[in-house]
């Protein structure tokens, strides 16, 4: 995931990456087929599960039952590998093998790769049990792909359609290919599942359209509803002709009974941003839905006119503080933003990493008062930049990764830019109450496995294949270890296990390897 690539998703960045990555990756393997290997040590015994995507519901990313602290997690060691191996088919391999955060239930990992296959794998070997094969790239950016587990059925997609798999044997229960009009983007999303139904979105189309919520009949694949993420796109985004909108983080479920997608951007150039001011709605925001109906509640836009290909996308959070329940939404644009869960009203916000003061020329074009936009024109955060992966929170406090990457059009006419250095990492916890920084740990490089608690540890991995574990009340980075792989996918923590997808593409000169999920445990 990117969760990565700005998974903007996501996964680096996203539409950035799309014109970017194509031409500084080299060679990435993409999985087709795979096989296991341990080390030949003895390991612990391995128990525990991580069934939701994000650890649950709420998306909090805090390991339940997780048995890994400071006391212990130096005594993490290898227990084994599962190897893809394969090449891609198209030039989506650009973005790497693995870029979803694994499924743990029952002692099976499910996960999914970035050619749409999903692999069953015991939890304790890393033996496959069984695989389902697509063997159909992803078509519009880097995934994060991925599954959802919910009462013995395996929830995913593949570009074009979604379906349901026994969770025991790979076997398909339903598909549906008909969800998708021309121009609505393809799938590319971790998808939900409560409550009977499964939420899932599209992610920018070829053309008008923009993105689509869905919801799905957990037991049929049927529709239950849909929900466009652009009321009109106006005459900037037009002028691109890229699509617009969509989501590919997965959504949150509330006990209130709605639903929350973070939305990504418009996609559309400075030029026609100062031509063709609108606020796009529903880009770069947090939209909240009736559950069961997919009406609109509320929604929350943290860039009005964007050019700079931000994204809201980040996984939305439900936290409760002060007697008062939030909704905690991130994205590329580099800020935080707490919501009231009830209304959308914005109670806090805050930015994270390093901005460069133009956070406000979108809304200054689209009220007619920009005078600082000329090319060459660089931004901080930049379009690989900001809040790329999912955030954590356990506690009180709220932890970010942040990437620090300037990009700079040398056209108003362009879209993306380029970045002008190797980008660099931030992990931030901020205080859920007020929104301050309590701390700020800098990074020599990107940190794209999601901020994962894990009782007094914040868990990530560093694009450049190493896992890092930091204290959560200082900051202080206690524990790092060297990975087979370069990594931009979510990690999950089961137990004592922690599982790390490791298949990201040879970037910025630092090389991929070959693709694996890697599975280490402690005493």
């Amino acid at each position: 995931m990117w969760t990565k690539w700005g998974r903007g998703g996501d996964s680096l960045t996203r539409r950035s990456y799309l014109g970017f990555v194509v031409v500084v990756a080299l060679g990435v393997l993409v999985a087709a087929c795979g096989s296991s290997s341990s080390r030949p040590a003895v390991a612990p015994s391995v128990s525990g599960s991580w069934p939701y995507p994000n650890a649950d519901l709420a998306n909090t990313r805090a390991a339940s039952g997780s048995t890994i602290s400071s006391k212990n997690v130096a005594r993490l060691q290898q227990a084994w590998t599962f190897t893809l191996s394969g090449t891609a088919a198209s030039g989506v391999s650009a973005y790497g093998s693995l870029a979803a955060a694994p499924v743990v239930e029952n002692g099976v990992v499910y996960i999914q790769d970035l050619d749409s296959n999903v692999y069953a794998l015991t939890l304790s070997t890393g033996k496959l049990k069984w695989t389902y094969k697509v063997n159909l790239p992803e078509k519009t950016g880097p995934g994060p792909d991925g599954v959802a587990v919910v009462d013995g059925a395996v929830y995913g997609d593949s570009s074009t359609s979604a379906f349901a798999l026994s969770a025991a044997t790979g076997k398909p229960i339903w598909r549906n290919a008909d969800l998708l009009s021309k121009g609505q983007g393809s799938f590319e999303i971790q998808p939900q599942v409560a409550n009977g139904r499964v939420y899932l979105a599209s992610a920018y189309g070829s053309g008008p359209g923009g993105g689509v919520l869905f919801a799905l009949d957990a037991s049929t694949g049927r529709l239950l509803w849909r929900f466009n993420t652009m009321l009109g796109e106006g005459a900037g985004v037009q002028a691109i002709g890229a699509g617009a909108g969509g989501a590919w983080e997965t959504p949150l479920v509330s006990r209130d009974g709605s639903v929350t997608f973070g939305i990504g951007n418009p996609y559309q150039s400075a030029a026609a941003a100062i031509a063709h001011p609108s606020p796009e709605l529903y880009s770069d925001s947090d939209v909240n839905l009736d559950a069961a109906t997919g009406k609109l509640r509320w929604y929350y836009q943290g860039v009005t006119n964007d050019f700079k290909d931000y994204d809201m996308q980040a996984s939305p959070i439900s936290a409760r503080v002060n007697g008062v329940s939030m909704v905690l939404g991130a994205g590329k644009m580099g800020y935080v933003y707490a919501m009231d869960a009830e209304t959308g009203r914005l109670i806090w916000k805050t930015p994270v990493g390093e901005h460069n003061g133009h956070d406000d020329d979108s809304l200054l074009a689209l009220e007619h008062r920009s005078t600082t936009i000329r090319a060459p024109y660089s931004f901080l955060p930049g379009a690989l930049g900001g809040v790329l992966t999912n955030m954590a929170v356990a506690g009180d406090s709220l932890y970010v990764s942040t990437i620090d990457s300037e990009f700079t059009l040398t056209s108003l006419r362009q879209v993306d830019g380029n970045p002008t250095h190797t980008p660099t990492g931030e992990v931030e916890a901020l205080n859920l109450g007020t929104g301050k920084v309590e701390w700020d740990t800098k990074l020599s490089q990107m940190a794209l496995g999601a901020t994962t608690v894990s009782n007094d540890l914040v868990f990530t991995t560093l694009y450049n294949g190493v896992l890092i574990a930091l204290d959560r009340a200082t900051g202080a980075i206690v524990y790092r270890h060297d990975l087979p792989a370069a990594t931009n996918a979510p990690i999950a923590i089961a137990g004592n296990t922690v599982l790390v997808p490791a298949g990201a593409p040879t970037l910025f000169g630092l090389a991929g390897g070959h693709p694996q999920l890697v599975a280490y445990t402690a005493p």
